[in-house]
């Protein structure tokens, strides 16, 4: 078994992300899906949406939430999940760097997979003229 990956983000940024993932990469090593706030749609709406994806991905070594702005609606859909029965870890922040680095180790469980997205997110950003 392998940990599930849910992408929530705003509008189209999730499939847009995971689009080019599969770009780079081809077939992706975890299962995942990705889900977008739709203008309008309200939060509680998209916590559902978020809470059945999540059961749907969870095959018993739990779900990385990947989300784009800590805080946020799609963030604040997490405390949701966290009522699902499901065992989760959220990182926020979602950037094309944190998905490479989330489906080139497919093997970590849960929380190391977790460390890992955030490591890629951090050190995917270079300010200066380095």
């Amino acid at each position: 078994m392998k940990t599930g990956v849910l992408l929530l983000a705003h509008g189209a940024l999730a499939d847009a992300l995971l689009a080019t993932v599969r770009t780079v990469l081809g077939t992706l090593p975890l299962e995942t899906r990705a889900l977008g706030l739709g203008q309008g749609e309200s939060s509680e709406q998209f916590a559902q949406r978020a809470a059945q994806a999540a059961r749907a991905l969870d095959r018993g070594e739990g779900v990385l939430v990947l989300t784009d702005l800590y805080g946020a609606t799609p963030a604040n859909a997490f405390e949701r999940l966290r009522h699902e029965g499901v065992t989760l870890r959220r990182v926020s922040g979602l950037s094309l760097p944190m998905l490479l680095r989330v489906y080139n180790y497919p093997e970590l469980g849960l929380e190391e997979l977790g460390r890992t997205a955030a490591a890629g997110g951090r050190n995917g950003v270079i300010e200066g003229d380095a």
